[in-house]
């Protein structure tokens, strides 16, 4: 007898996008140090010794660049109407000269004593614009000087900074706020007119990233960059001590300890290396993403790092996610990816995050007893299923990521009002209500629950308080919580399935029957045909 195979399991079935897979970096934002015991020998030897006279020697250096950058953006400040022009005469000698020189001197008492510069640095008529990656650390403003002070891409709130925020205003940068929602164009047309063929300002350092990481990987370049269209020079930027104690991440130890572990360092070591101009194709003029992905794939090979799509909105998420009582690590979604796979923009987001935190009560993740308690229904086979598809790792919880994908491909498709009409259908039959009785009855059949839980969804759904549930309430009610449509599409499925094997059984059956009645037919006419021909034969005879 032949062995039917068996029915695939729901993974199985269900198809996984390689494109919505986990990212090969989970986090890019945390940063841990690890210190060994002669490791903190070095620390407590040098915080009582070395360390404090480095840090007054880097006060005093800062406090002398400071009054020098004063002086060059004394008189200034462009008028409102008045475009920007790069520096000329004195004050470009002073910031390259005195400047560099007190700049340099910082770093250096600071334990910088050497930077390992690789390839060679192309003039701004060649590469008008330098990407830097990765942006890890408080350090990275080394890079300036190495690059001969080049103008850059800063927050608008920096230049308010003290001691720093004249530093910063010399380097002419383009300033770009977070808050404004024209700052991203303004920002752009800057950057345009910066780089055209006759300009004289020098090259424009964009950090793309937006945002610190550990270093771990290269996140999602931002536009900025690539909407000019012009050749680019990729620079990688790395720290090489053993211990990394300059990496400042959204969830790691803040600036002021990075900066004294950093004090307590003998030699702290940096390599910047600047690769091959990168020329734009057509292709990539018209498409500035494809730009950017290129361009970092580019960094990503070089410095031997994976790829991945989170953006400066993870760390969003990461806060807000905070402010509700969960894990930092909750809101990492890899936001470009789910924006250009799933339309899911930030302001949805935040909203899921909500009904998120609602759920979640296993230590920031779902289970199915979170599940079932929000829904307000018993753990049953229909909701063992859905959970099994929101689950796509199969680890047992349900993630924010893992949510939300579920959310866009699941219970909002299913949300629909053909589907809607169908499961009202289920309660209702062909009445244009659903009364309790008939609440009570299917939520009995489809997931155990008892009569006073289904009364208690009945009451939710009826806010006129009439008695009965009409279609916009039940429609209203499915909408806040648009698990249920998947719940009862499941549900359906489940009820349905005996009935339909049963019917292909019956039509097989037919159809074997019908086989088998034309084969008889046909065994017939040929024992009937020689039967004819023997008795002619015999009558020859």
């Amino acid at each position: 007898m032949e062995q039917r195979p068996e029915t695939p399991t729901v993974r199985e079935r269900i198809p996984r996008s390689k494109s919505l897979i986990m990212p090969t970096i989970a986090n890019p934002f945390v940063h841990r140090i690890k210190l060994s015991i002669w490791d903190k020998i070095r620390i407590a030897v040098m915080s009582v010794t070395i360390a404090p006279i480095r840090a007054i020697l880097a006060v005093l250096f800062l406090f002398v660049d400071w009054l020098f950058c004063s002086l060059i953006v004394m008189g200034h400040r462009k008028s409102s109407t008045e475009q920007q022009q790069p520096y000329s005469g004195w004050r470009s000698l002073l910031r390259r000269f005195p400047v560099g020189f007190v700049y340099r001197a910082l770093f250096f008492v600071m334990g910088f004593h050497r930077v390992d510069i690789r390839g060679t640095q192309a003039p701004p008529s060649e590469a008008p614009i330098a990407v830097a990656a990765c942006h890890t650390s408080i350090f990275d403003g080394l890079l300036f000087y190495v690059m001969g002070y080049p103008t850059v891409i800063a927050k608008t709130g920096m230049k308010d900074y003290p001691l720093i925020g004249p530093l910063v205003d010399s380097l002419q940068p383009v300033y770009v706020s977070r808050t404004d929602p024209n700052s991203r164009l303004k920002t752009i047309q800057e950057i345009k007119r910066r780089c055209q063929p006759d300009s004289q300002w020098p090259q424009i350092v964009i950090f793309p990233e937006g945002t610190c990481t550990n270093g771990s990987c290269l996140i999602t370049f931002k536009g900025g960059a690539f909407y000019p269209g012009v050749p680019v020079q990729p620079v990688a930027v790395q720290y090489k001590n053993d211990l990394d104690t300059f990496t400042w991440t959204w969830d790691g130890p803040g600036a002021l300890k990075l900066l004294w572990l950093s004090l307590c360092n003998f030699s702290n070591k940096l390599q910047v290396t600047f690769l091959p101009i990168y020329t734009p194709s057509e292709e990539e003029i018209q498409d500035p993403k494809l730009f950017a992905r290129n361009v970092r794939a580019v960094i990503a090979n070089a410095i031997d790092k994976p790829v991945t799509d989170h953006t400066f909105e993870d760390c969003r998420l990461m806060m807000r996610a905070q402010e509700m009582g969960l894990p930092l690590e909750v809101g990492l979604v890899e936001f470009q990816k789910l924006l250009a796979k799933l339309g899911v923009k930030m302001d949805h987001l935040q909203e899921r995050l909500k009904s998120y935190a609602d759920i979640a009560k296993s230590g920031g993740y779902i289970g199915i007893e979170d599940l079932a308690k929000y829904l307000e229904l018993p753990v049953s086979p229909a909701l063992k299923e859905v959970f099994g598809l929101y689950d796509r790792d199969g680890s047992g919880k349900i993630d924010f990521r893992e949510y939300v994908i579920g959310c866009s491909l699941l219970a909002q498709p299913a949300n629909n009002d053909e589907t809607l009409k169908l499961a009202f259908g289920m309660f209702g039959g062909d009445k244009n209500y659903i009364e309790p009785e008939d609440m009570c009855r299917i939520m009995n059949s489809a997931f155990g629950m008892a009569d006073e839980e289904s009364l208690k969804i009945f009451k939710q759904a009826d806010v006129l308080n009439s008695g009965k549930v009409t279609y916009d309430e039940f429609k209203q009610y499915m909408q806040k919580k648009p698990e249920y449509a998947k719940l009862f599409t499941t549900y359906q499925r489940l009820v349905t399935l005996p009935e339909t094997i049963e019917a292909d059984f019956k039509n097989k059956l037919c159809t074997t029957a019908s086989e088998l009645d034309v084969e008889r037919s046909q065994t017939e006419l040929k024992t009937e045909g020689a039967t004819s021909k023997t008795g002619e034969e015999k009558k020859r005879d």
